[in-house]
């Protein structure tokens, strides 16, 4: 099985400014993802030949990031059809890998993407995410989630068409725990089959999960988000050995 590792990650944002670039605890937000690859590269299931990373971005700053860490990688320059705010990174994912392909003349099964904006991830939660694809022949994605605080069935509500508040989705439940377990989408792993990527669309999919900490819930969308999740992964670092370990790998970047 060949695997390709996607980073992509455009130039600009209008949620928190030039985010992609930015500085995480020190470092740039990009090293703590490729402490994350590298140890999945330790960690890398046996059925895997060949893996390799792939960086898809028009932002020269973050290559330039990139070359310094000395890391290997694959340089796909992102299109300017799919350099937009509304563009689907379903449809940037599929570019990469077919450009990928072409540059190393290899076909990869599955394609691995891991999000420059969520940083608090171990490799397990790589591993898992691509574990669960696996696992199911008839899956045509894995990505990670975190258990759900919330439930659009009791406690989630939206405006009706009557001009009044009620939950998003209508149930006779009396508390939270009597409603379908949910599960909130974190963004921070998905798994692609290569032949979903080819014949597939972002919503037709067949989708399995990986659930992790719910802290991982956390993104990078505002100015506070970043504070917050750097006081979360000092809390890690500090008391989880696990966590330590890999991060500890910053030290070498």
């Amino acid at each position: 099985m060949n695997v390709l590792v996607t980073v992509c990650a455009r130039a600009g944002s209008k949620g928190v400014k030039s985010k992609n670039v930015r500085d995480f605890c020190g470092n740039p937000l990009l090293y703590y993802t490729l402490a994350a690859y590298r140890n999945f590269l330790r960690h890398k299931p046996a059925q895997t030949e060949e893996i390799r990373l792939a960086l898809n971005t028009d932002s020269r700053e973050l290559l330039r990031q990139m070359d310094n860490t000395g890391e290997a990688y694959l340089m796909i320059e992102r299109a300017d059809t799919l350099a937009g705010d509304t563009v689907s990174k379903f449809d940037v994912i599929k570019d990469t890998l077919l450009k990928s392909e072409k540059m190393t003349g290899l076909m990869y099964d599955v394609v691995l993407d891991l999000d420059l904006t969520s940083p608090i991830r171990t490799w397990e939660d790589i591993v898992g995410t691509l574990d669960a694809l696996l696992r199911e022949d008839r899956a045509d994605i894995a990505y990670s989630v975190t258990e759900a605080r919330r439930s659009p069935y009791f406690n989630i509500v939206c405006q009706k068409e009557n001009g009044f508040y009620a939950p998003v989705l209508a149930s006779r439940a009396v508390a939270r725990q009597q409603t379908p377990v949910c599960y909130d989408m974190n963004a921070s792993i998905y798994a692609y089959r290569r032949s979903h990527l080819m014949t597939g669309t972002m919503h037709d999919r067949n989708a399995v999960v990986w659930v992790m900490k719910d802290t991982g819930i956390l993104d990078i969308d505002h100015e506070g988000d970043l504070e917050l999740m750097e006081v979360i992964f000092r809390y890690f670092v500090n008391t989880d050995a696990k966590f330590n370990k890999q991060y500890a790998d910053l030290l070498d970047l």
